[in-house]
């Protein structure tokens, strides 16, 4: 004869919903969730995104309702990434006071003032003729000390135009401390940034250049200056060494396929820990529940709890709006 006992703790502490959410260790909530938004120079409209369901890359005046629209929903934050007209070797239209992100950066810092954080992506891939995240030396790799120039230039144009936070993401050693210089250097010492400190050279990426429309000519890769996917020790590194240049806040990315480097990076550090849900990850949910193979609402949450689990203040994902909305229902 089998002994009956009584149920153990965990089970009594989950026989409601009301129990579960009154005891849940982990709670995510709309002020966790950044935004990411596409704005495409010489569009009129809207256009959608056939590899991001859901996704648009919009024109200054649908942005600027979007933005609107979000901050009534109650997002606190959004990260712009620009696609230009024209694309030249240096990805001049990153610092250019007239490139698509910085003037849609004064659009909506006229609209909104404070009220949202602004951040601006801090890289040239989407505007180098090229594709890479920097400068060529003219032997078909990035020259890393030419490319800080620009990055530096970059910088100090996002936040003459607005923005509250830079968040550099190329990958280029030593990026965090020349752009702090340069933006203390113009009187910018309130600007942060945000540091893309361990960005995996990750196959998840792809719906995301279908965004912005970025190949990189001749089929090569970024793997010489993004992480290697086997490598979590490595990260550490980098995390430490953008920490001490000056980053106000560090990223992981991607979140889902990395929740062990998420997890290490918040025990090793005290800054905010932010991680990017990325265009892969958004789309292969998207996918299956298109498909009827899972439920979206189900999985998108565990999704987003299991980045915020593993140590993440900061989420930045795709289906903000959606949960944001969501959590109004």
């Amino acid at each position: 004869m089998v002994a009956r006992f009584p149920a153990s703790r965990p089970r009594r502490l989950r026989t409601t919903q009301a129990m579960r959410d009154l005891v849940a260790e982990t709670r995510l909530n709309v002020d966790d969730l950044v935004a990411p938004l596409f704005v495409r120079e010489g569009i009129d409209a809207p256009q959608p995104i056939t590899s991001l369901p859901g996704v648009v890359q919009h024109s200054r005046a649908s942005l600027r309702q979007e933005v609107r629209e979000l901050a009534d929903l109650g997002i606190k934050s959004v990260i712009l990434f620009g696609v230009p007209v024209h694309k030249d070797e240096i990805g001049s239209g990153a610092f250019d006071p007239n490139g698509i992100v910085q003037v849609a950066l004064r659009d909506l810092r006229d609209d909104l003032g404070d009220r949202v954080v602004l951040m601006a992506d801090l890289c040239v891939d989407e505007y180098t003729s090229h594709g890479h995240c920097g400068i060529l030396d003219g032997h078909g790799s990035v020259d890393n000390d030419k490319t800080l120039d620009i990055y530096a230039r970059a910088a100090v144009a996002q936040a003459n135009a607005g923005a509250h936070v830079c968040a550099p993401s190329g990958m280029m050693d030593g990026q965090v401390g020349v752009i702090r210089q340069a933006l203390d250097g113009s009187g910018h010492n309130d600007t942060a940034i945000l540091a893309y400190s361990a960005k995996y050279a990750s196959g998840l990426y792809g719906p995301f250049r279908d965004a912005v429309d970025v190949q990189i000519v001749g089929g090569g890769d970024r793997k010489g200056y993004q992480q290697d996917w086997r490598n979590a020790r490595e990260a550490l590194v980098e995390v430490a060494a953008d920490i001490e240049q000056g980053a106000d806040m560090v990223m992981v990315k991607p979140a889902l396929a990395y929740l062990d480097v998420i997890a290490a990076v918040r025990s090793m550090v005290d800054v905010p820990v932010a991680a990017y849900h990325v265009s892969g990850e958004y789309s292969m949910i998207k996918a299956a529940a298109a498909n009827g193979w899972i439920d979206h609402d189900v999985v998108a949450t565990e999704h987003l709890t299991a980045i915020k689990r593993a140590g993440a203040d900061i989420i930045l994902t795709y289906l903000a709006r959606w949960f944001a909305e969501s959590a109004r229902r």
